[in-house]
């Protein structure tokens, strides 16, 4: 299809065809802005009776034509383009999780380097690895072999050595592939692709391992030193693979490939790319996070540098079992301000697990589940944490030793007190009775440091600005500020230790309208300024700050020193959270609940007189 250009581009219809649903979001240019039009859903087709993903598809641009009284599919269910009157559209875009989503292993030569760099850019591009196979990872090689014919990914990135080094390593795991001889998940007539990106010395040897089995792909390596990783040639190489092959073999895929104006992306890779599209437009660093039924993806761009890693073990439904053993009961139950059973907490995730898709039908229920959730999150956070590394060896002395020993050295990208942006997703976060739960789960998880802006996903239409942004980033991220975020507000939290319950915080908020709100902040106390959202620019209310923290105390222009700065509010308005950080709940347990109800109230998360009561 002939690329058009951004200012020949009025109306926009996206799809995202997830693993249960395909959601379709139709986007107009209207009154000199992108907005959201309406959002239709349908069942997705990709499996038994249907096998055909473009039905979900049409059934869910049916619903938008429907919801919007434009006429986009002909009368042979094809979508018109260009759009004229009421009728097409400009440009159709989708992404994809359906069948799986895109999965893959990963090998180098030694497990805390290449490999690891290796799972960054797999990880990156929006893929789940199933698993990471090194030279050092203590499996024999019988073992190795085995797990690969045995998980059957849809393709292979194998990386080890810097440029110029030596090659025996790598030859040997492209050895260990070619004899599993790996078979691909979906279609069994064409070769698995397996991309190379190591050491350029070692390309010949790979390519006779593997070129008679493989379809062998080469890029540039992504460790051609150590210092340095290279990950955008294997992250884009996935991406067109991706399209070519396991796309192609999904049932209907080829036909939806020829509708759209631009590659189809695994869906998590464009909830990458959305986020990183956003912290480099407005130049700050974020944090996104998307809590599902199954697993938990963090997402980060903290000085320009884009992490994502998938908890695939920490869920809200399937995994919830695996959330409530890691965390523990006492981590859980610290969040809740009432006793409750342990046996009947237990009965309550099994049944969660045995019914996924339920809802809590009581308070107590919304409490808990709430608990759960703050764990969940906390738990995939620290994950995300300890992968988002700096390569050991940058501006310091390196020895033999570091050098195999970088993820003990390596400190972490995430920096709380440099974070602007925290934005939620997935259903306990998105579909959360008040919005003020919301954003206390997400303080309570991550413990925002400094002064920080949270938000959540009003819908999930992430996925479809993500590939929209490669086409036209005015588009996605007007739409993306305006309709796909709920802004909370602002959170602003002094760091660092504070003896006593004196005051952590004076403050000054001038508000647009006039208002002024002055005052001190207590140790150990929440409160709530409102502050919301301008109804014609549909942005939030900018207020002019002035907050002086305790002499110990920083909020990111040192310790006790005073900031001067526009705070944003939202729908919940600005919270100044002065519990601490670090962050420790009371040890007595009735202060504890005391303190949990307090701050409870003081947001307004849940109806008081129903918590008393439970208590």
């Amino acid at each position: 299809m002939t690329k058009k250009k951004p200012e020949d581009i009025k109306v926009i219809l996206a799809t995202d065809c997830g693993s249960t649903t395909t959601k379709a979001i139709l986007i107009e240019y209207r009154d000199g802005e992108y907005r959201l039009i309406v959002r239709g859903e349908a069942p997705t087709t990709v499996e038994a009776p249907f096998e055909d993903v473009t039905m979900g598809v049409l059934n869910a641009i049916a619903e938008v034509e429907e919801l919007s009284g434009r006429k986009i599919l002909d009368e042979e269910h094809r979508i018109m383009s260009p759009a004229k009157d009421n009728t097409g559209t400009d440009i159709y875009i989708s992404t994809s999780s359906a069948g799986g989503g895109l999965q893959m292993m990963v090998a180098g030569v030694v497990r805390s380097m290449t490999a690891e760099s290796a799972e960054r850019a797999a990880l990156g591009a929006g893929a789940i690895v199933m698993d990471v196979i090194a030279s050092n990872d203590k499996r024999l090689p019988h073992q190795q072999i085995e797990r690969i014919r045995h998980l059957r990914p849809d393709m292979i990135l194998l990386s080890g050595g810097i440029d110029g080094g030596t090659t025996t390593h790598v030859a040997e795991l492209a050895e260990l592939i070619s004899a599993a001889d790996p078979k691909p998940r979906l279609g069994s007539g064409y070769n698995l692709p397996v991309i190379y990106a190591g050491n350029n010395k070692a390309r010949e040897a790979v390519k006779e391992a593997l070129e008679e089995k493989v379809a062998l792909d080469i890029v540039e390596n992504i460790r051609p030193v150590l210092e340095r990783e290279n990950l955008l040639p294997a992250r884009e190489k996935i991406h067109d693979l991706f399209m070519e092959h396991v796309m192609a073999q999904a049932p209907g895929y080829s036909k939806l490939m020829g509708w759209a104006h631009a590659p189809i992306m695994p869906t998590p890779g464009a909830v990458g790319l959305i986020i990183k599209t956003i912290a480099d437009i407005e130049k700050i660093d974020a944090v996104g996070v998307d809590i599902g039924g199954a697993t938990t993806d963090v997402f980060s761009v903290f000085q320009g540098i884009f992490n994502r890693t998938v908890s695939a073990n920490l869920g809200m439904s399937y995994s919830v079992s695996n959330v409530f053993a890691e965390a523990g009961l006492e981590n859980v139950m610290r969040w809740v301000p009432f006793d409750l059973d342990e046996r009947d907490l237990r009965n309550r995730v099994k049944n969660k697990m045995i019914r996924p898709t339920t809802i809590p039908q009581s308070l107590s229920e919304l409490v808990f589940e709430q608990a759960i959730a703050k764990e969940a999150l906390r738990l995939a956070f620290i994950q995300h944490k300890n992968f988002a590394t700096v390569l050991k060896g940058i501006q310091q002395q390196r020895t033999i030793a570091d050098a195999f020993d970088q993820t003990v050295g390596g400190q972490t990208l995430v920096d709380m007190m440099s974070l602007n942006m925290l934005i939620g997703s997935g259903g306990v976060l998105s579909h959360a009775p008040r919005r003020q739960q919301s954003a206390l789960m997400m303080m309570d998880a991550f413990l925002p440091e400094g002064i920080t802006r949270l938000a959540v996903d009003s819908i999930f239409m992430m996925p479809q600005l993500g590939v929209l942004s490669t086409i036209h980033e005015q588009a996605a991220t007007e739409v993306f500020n305006k309709d796909c975020l709920i802004h909370l507000g602002t959170c602003i939290a002094p760091t660092g230790e504070f003896k006593g319950d004196g005051t952590v915080l004076t403050y000054k908020f001038k508000l647009p309208d006039g208002t002024v709100e002055e005052g001190e902040l207590s140790s150990g106390e929440i409160k709530l300024i409102k502050a919301g959202i301008d109804e014609k620019s549909s942005l939030p209310v900018k207020a002019k700050a002035s907050l002086e923290p305790a002499k110990s105390l920083d909020l990111g222009e040192g310790k006790g020193h005073r900031t001067e700065t526009e705070v944003s509010g939202g729908v919940v308005g600005i919270i100044l959270d002065g519990r601490g950080r670090p962050f420790k709940l009371p040890e007595d347990e009735k202060t504890r609940v005391t303190k949990l109800k307090e701050w409870m109230h003081a947001l307004d998360i849940y109806d008081k007189d129903l918590l008393e009561e439970l208590a």
